[in-house]
């Protein structure tokens, strides 16, 4: 396979055969364009990659926008914010965690209350009805177990948890919510923006004045949410279980990745060396795009329902 072919260009559908051949390009807009030649093309490429059954996707923030999540960069591929704080900042300064905690304090209501959209009902639908046959997230969101879909791996671990760095013991994050709200009363502020990682913008006065709480086990140790941070490595046996994964898989399907950190591209890489059909639905460009046999830009929620209802999932 040719890995140095130029990516689909944004704002256009491309298309092509699972075995490499008719490849053609189209402008789309919204379900509408499955109307056209090549936008067809690539759904009757995808719906035919799924009925053999045994497909993994690989979903990432762009599944969740639907949910009221905003992704990390948009159609355009531009990031909308600066690079989110490191696990190195988090870890060396209580002014640091100061400041994630009260940002995330706030974003954490966004996330928290986010309901599953279509797009990942119909993932769930498509695993019920043996299409796919697992799932790897790079969403943190738990939108995917909130929807129903069976022991999907979350790569980057769940918000829904917090975990304390000294005893490891791990908690909900409804629990800390309760106790920031205690330990914080009236604080309540407007979040200028919310992003898909619960981080919220929050001007620096109205971080000043925030306190953190420790572990209830241990009393002294910091809680961290059990997710993975900029700077820190996912841990080994869930990169292998996910290897594993694509390994029995036998095609991956990439939902709503731009995919543009090697966390998830990696297994884009893993599968197209193994020779396995690649399927990217993602609204702009993806790093994935010069490996994939079939591509979608097109919406997610409404082009995923299509698909389990054209496999009467």
């Amino acid at each position: 396979m040719d890995t140095s072919a130029p990516p689909a260009q944004s704002g256009s559908v491309s298309a092509s055969s699972l075995d490499g051949t008719a490849v053609a390009d189209a402008a789309s807009s919204g379900l509408a364009g499955m109307g056209d030649e090549a936008a067809g093309a690539g759904v009757e490429a995808v719906v035919g990659m799924l009925e053999g059954g045994g497909v993994v996707v690989l979903s990432g923030a762009g599944l969740s926008t639907e949910s009221g999540i905003p992704d990390y960069r948009g159609v355009t591929g531009s990031r909308r914010r600066g690079t989110p704080m490191t696990y190195q900042e988090f870890a060396g300064s209580e002014e640091s965690r100061q400041r994630y905690w009260a940002r995330s304090h706030l974003g954490w209501r966004a996330v928290g209350e986010a309901r599953p959209n279509d797009g990942h009902r119909a993932v769930t639908r498509l695993v019920g009805g043996g299409f796919v046959a697992g799932v790897i997230t790079q969403n943190v969101d738990g939108l995917h177990a909130a929807a129903g879909t069976p022991q999907a791996i979350e790569l980057h671990g769940s918000l829904h948890h917090v975990v304390c760095l000294t005893c490891g013991n791990r908690s909900t994050r409804e629990h800390l919510d309760q106790r920031l709200d205690e330990a914080n009363p009236g604080f309540r502020a407007v979040a200028a923006q919310v992003n898909p990682d619960g981080d919220a913008e929050l001007a620096d006065e109205r971080i000043a004045g925030f306190r953190t709480v420790s572990c209830q086990i241990c009393r002294t140790g910091t809680l961290k949410p059990d997710v993975i941070f900029f700077g820190e490595n996912v841990p080994k046996p869930r990169v292998a279980q996910c290897y594993d994964l694509v390994d029995a898989a036998s095609a991956l399907l990439v939902l709503g990745s731009s995919l543009t950190v090697m966390s998830g591209l990696r297994f884009v890489r893993h599968a197209a060396k193994q020779g396995k059909p690649v399927a990217i639905v993602n609204q702009g460009v993806t790093r994935g795009d010069p490996l994939a046999t079939a591509r979608l830009d097109l919406p997610l929620g409404a082009t995923l329902t299509h698909l389990a209802d054209r496999l009467a999932a």
